[in-house]
């Protein structure tokens, strides 16, 4: 039976730590888990981009390899912690090495990861054991890693001028990169901002900028954008202990991906201000779906990405209000024109997890999504106690959220018990 457990939890939080591009001078910090968000959220587009005319069973396939693969890399250089990439493509490239040190990342890995479930254990093997990565889903996570990583060159850039690594660096990036023109999207990517996806991807980068609890010191501290990777991947996690079908976990995964990103327009405004006027929360959703419309949806609709943007919506949750709905896509009425959407229709989390638990209904969680926000949000304050770094507010914040979810369970899995593992 899967199990998530404390330490796949905080393993994952772990990457709010790494730094990067440790040896150069940085404008920010810049953490690994920053990176990945950027990275997946980009494999997304790509991956939206490049299965465009498959049947859904092939999407959904290579959907999977590109979610799990993105994690699978993550937990592999949270193993291998400060090997530069130079190395670690020296290494790889002699297969007794590259052996070598996979199978120690795999020992230092099956505690942390196995318990949760012995297949996705078994396609983490395959995976890292797996030297040579050209399938379709590969090169869509290598042009992201290099777009995600570049993004981040480009920053520090400028303040390295008297290292004589940079322009190695920067001629390595830009010719791989370039030799992924042939996905579709990736030129688009290397345009930059002079395009809608260059844009979009550009705009999803700048939440690295944002710290979140703004006001309440904290070690680490953390920024919106690598919160939502980690409110995906525990999203993943839970979907795969509740026994959700292919594409609600893969919904799952990609909803906590996007959860903030109107926060990229408005700022991450902490709950006690939220909470403080009644009608706050309903105006802050308006002036979020206003502005996403006009600064995102709309420039993604006009440059021909109307399905990336639908998607994106229906991860969002415009149609019913909120991204914390349960909700399914069911196909337009009979006597509905040709070309007619899917209906989004809500749903309860009972129905998820029987009648509704199938891949032809593309089904989302809600609840199950906002425990796992709300979990990432304790374990960064319970996290930064732990560290030293303690207020009122951090606090507060650690006994309101174990209380409000103490009875809570999802399914077969007690949310509850999650929280209190956390002394």
């Amino acid at each position: 039976m899967p199990s998530i457990r404390k330490s796949l939890l905080q393993f994952v939080f772990s990457g709010a730590y790494m730094k990067r591009w440790n040896d150069k001078l940085r404008p920010v910090e810049l953490l690994e888990v920053d990176k990945q968000a950027h990275k997946m959220i980009v494999a997304w587009l790509l991956l939206q981009l490049n299965t465009r005319g498959l049947p859904a069973e092939e999407r959904l396939r290579l959907g999977a390899e590109v979610v799990e693969g993105g994690l699978f890399d993550y937990f592999y250089r949270l193993v291998i912690t400060d090997i530069k990439p130079p190395v670690f493509y020296r290494i790889k490239e002699n297969e007794a090495h590259y052996s070598e040190l996979t199978e120690w990342v795999a020992e230092e890995l099956e505690h942390i990861v196995r318990p949760l479930d012995e297949d996705f254990w078994q396609r983490l093997l395959t995976y890292i054991r797996r030297r040579e990565k050209n399938t379709l889903a590969d090169r869509i996570l290598t042009a992201a890693h290099l777009y995600a990583s570049g993004w981040e060159f480009n920053l520090i850039k400028p303040l390295n001028t008297f290292d004589d690594e940079m322009p190695d660096i920067d001629g390595s990036f830009q010719t791989r990169l370039t030799a992924m023109a042939d996905l579709a999207g990736v030129p688009e990517l290397i345009g930059g901002s002079s395009n809608a996806l260059g844009r979009f991807a550009n705009l999803c980068g700048q939440l690295r900028f944002q710290k979140r609890w703004s006001q309440t010191p904290r070690i680490p501290e953390t920024s919106v954008i690598g919160h939502m990777f980690i409110v995906a991947c525990y999203a993943y996690f839970f979907s795969i202990a509740v026994g959700a079908c292919p594409a609600r976990r893969l919904n799952n995964f990609f909803c906590g991906l996007f959860h903030d990103l109107p926060e990229v327009l408005t700022r991450d405004i902490i709950s006690p201000v939220k909470r403080s006027v009644k009608q706050l929360p309903e105006l802050i959703r308006q002036y979020e779906e206003q502005e996403m419309q006009e600064r995102v949806f709309a420039l993604l609709d006009k440059a021909g990405y109307g399905d990336v943007a639908n998607r994106l919506g229906y991860f969002l949750g415009l149609a019913t209000g909120s991204e914390f709905d349960e909700t399914v896509r069911e196909p337009a009425p009979a006597e509905a024109p040709d070309g007619t959407a899917p209906v989004v229709r809500k749903v309860t989390f009972d129905e998820l997890q029987s009648t509704c638990n199938i891949d032809a209904l593309d089904p989302k969680d809600g609840r199950l999504v906002k425990a796992c926000d709300t979990l990432a949000a304790f374990i960064e304050a319970h996290t930064s106690v732990r560290n030293g770094v303690t207020s009122s507010h951090l606090q507060e914040a650690i006994a309101r959220l174990r209380g409000e979810y103490r009875r809570v369970s999802l399914g077969p899995l007690h949310v509850g018990a999650l929280f209190a593992d956390f002394d």
